[in-house]
């Protein structure tokens, strides 16, 4: 790919759309293209359409989306389900009818069925049920997947969807009502250890096992695709390696330095069991992630002190 090629990064401001930035531009791209949600509503579909007119980019990365945890998925399923499709629909769209040469879509691990054999091969989707707590994001993430997916086959674009597995890193949402489990511990055991070490209360019983993939390591896999025209329509993104939510407290305890009890709150729901993604058609293809669990958790909580 040439380094003046027009980029546009859909959700630059974000955690996944900010990493990609970085990434980029440490690689020398020198045409990035961007705008924020109040410059462009990503909903709107005549404002979409007249923006891509008006900067015409070569390559559009779609890592704008309505994301949360289990709490706002479970308080504004309407929200997550059309929110994200009108997103995701105009971008694709827009994409589509001006001839962009390449577009990238990044959905999530969601997507599979809430009991699937494990790791999660890229052919269980649409094998089972899905997860109830974020079934409509879900099913807006798939319907991301299936339109990339159609018009690859039949128009023949290089229209391309990446499913990560549950990610962290720098401008992660830390809010304790919408957060992810990762970030809102790291806020949880530093609030604690501020305060004199007190205890701190962790959801549900400490035993599903899940991947977490530092959000610089999917922009390495994104500049990677960026790179190289490769012969599926989606791929997992993901470290292959799983911890369980017990083990993956006791690791931010410690990196933060928290001194306090941790108690286990078992009348909240634990969510899947286990999610494990098999990733191993892209390290077939020459990816694989590099940072460690410890060293993304202490990078990310030395950035989020920083923020503070």
């Amino acid at each position: 790919m040439e380094k003046d090629t027009r980029i546009y990064i859909a959700g630059h401001r974000g955690m996944v759309g900010s990493a990609i930035w970085r990434k980029l531009e440490a690689e020398g791209f020198t045409n990035l293209i961007d705008r924020t949600s109040r410059e462009l509503d990503l909903r709107h579909q005549e404002s979409v359409e007249a923006f891509f007119e008006q900067e015409e980019p070569d390559v559009v990365i779609a890592a704008a989306a309505r994301v949360g945890g289990i709490l706002a998925n479970r308080d504004h399923p309407y929200e997550f389900l059309v929110e994200n499709l009108q997103i995701q629909n105009n971008l694709i769209e827009a994409s589509h009818r001006l001839e962009v040469q390449k577009f990238i879509y990044l959905g999530s691990s969601c997507i599979y069925p809430k009991l699937a054999p494990q790791p999660i091969k890229e052919e269980y989707l649409l094998t089972g049920p899905l997860e109830p707590t974020n079934e409509t994001y879900a099913i807006a993430k798939i319907a991301g997947l299936k339109a990339c997916e159609a018009i690859r086959k039949q128009y023949g674009k290089d229209f391309i969807s990446l499913m990560p597995t549950n990610l962290y890193g720098y401008n992660d949402n830390f809010d304790l009502e919408s957060s992810h489990v990762l970030p809102a511990l790291l806020r949880k055991f530093h609030e604690a250890k501020i305060n004199g070490n007190e205890p701190v209360e962790v959801w549900g019983s400490g035993s599903p096992l899940r991947e977490f993939l530092y959000a610089d390591d999917l922009a390495d896999a994104v500049h990677f695709v960026l790179e190289h025209k490769l012969p599926e329509s989606y791929y997992n993104v993901g470290t292959g390696r799983e911890i369980s939510i017990k083990e993956l407290a006791l690791l931010i305890q410690e990196i933060v330095r928290h001194r306090g009890e941790i108690r286990w709150d078992k009348t909240k729901p634990d969510g899947t069991p286990r999610k494990l993604l098999d990733v191993s058609k892209l390290k077939a293809e020459g990816w694989e992630a590099s940072t460690s669990l410890e060293e993304g958790i202490r990078n990310t909580y030395t950035w989020y002190c920083k923020q503070l």
